[in-house]
């Protein structure tokens, strides 16, 4: 089972209802489209938007993001936000904290296989972006961040069974810590990029 906040963004557990389960191709498909993943990131860190404000942040054109918008809410990902303030602008909200789905599930098809390839090479954007980000203000980040940050690769030998364990643990104590500082007036947001890949085309 593979889990995903959405692009460039990290979860706040204000925004979004729980956990949604991707069972169809095409919710699928709507959601591995570049610009929408990065949408409904953004409408899950920052709350709710209007298109103008998402096209200003993206630099892309109202109509564009507007249509990108209505296929994301075609597919359930976000709904309306009523604004008493502005009772004319049609404003979007997330509608779920995080997205899963069954890798075996999409990969049955060759478009289940071709989404979750956009998927994973934009999760993998996500990493690079921010690891240039982080180098950038390295200069200007307190110790303990700097201590606290990293990345790290591992090669190990493990089962099917253990690597689906893995992935259980880590969600569930990231869960738990998130819960824990939650009221914490020193946590941040904090970009979180796991990969788990067979090693193929070597001897075993």
């Amino acid at each position: 089972m593979q889990r995903e906040f959405c692009i460039g963004s990290v979860p706040v557990m204000s925004q979004g209802e729980g956990v949604r389960r991707v069972g169809e191709v095409e919710e699928f498909k709507a959601l591995a489209h570049p610009l929408r993943a990065r949408l409904l990131g953004a409408l899950r860190e920052h709350g709710p938007a209007t298109a103008t404000e998402l096209a200003r942040r993206f630099a892309t054109d109202t109509g564009s993001t507007s249509y990108h918008l209505r296929k994301l809410a075609q597919a359930g990902f976000i709904a309306e936000a009523g604004d008493p303030g502005h009772p004319r602008a049609r404003r979007w909200q997330a509608v779920h904290r995080v997205n899963e789905w069954s890798a075996v599930d999409m990969a049955a098809t060759a478009e289940g296989r071709e989404a979750s390839a956009i998927m994973r090479r934009q999760q993998v954007d996500i990493l690079i972006r921010d690891i240039e980000a982080y180098e950038a203000a390295l200069g200007s980040l307190p110790a303990g961040w700097i201590d606290a940050s990293g990345v790290g690769d591992l090669l190990v030998r493990l089962t099917p069974e253990s690597v689906n364990m893995l992935w259980a643990r880590f969600y569930a104590h990231v869960d738990e810590l998130v819960a824990q500082d939650a009221a914490d007036p020193a946590a941040r947001p904090v970009s979180i990029v796991v990969a788990g890949l067979p090693r193929l085309g070597e001897a075993s």
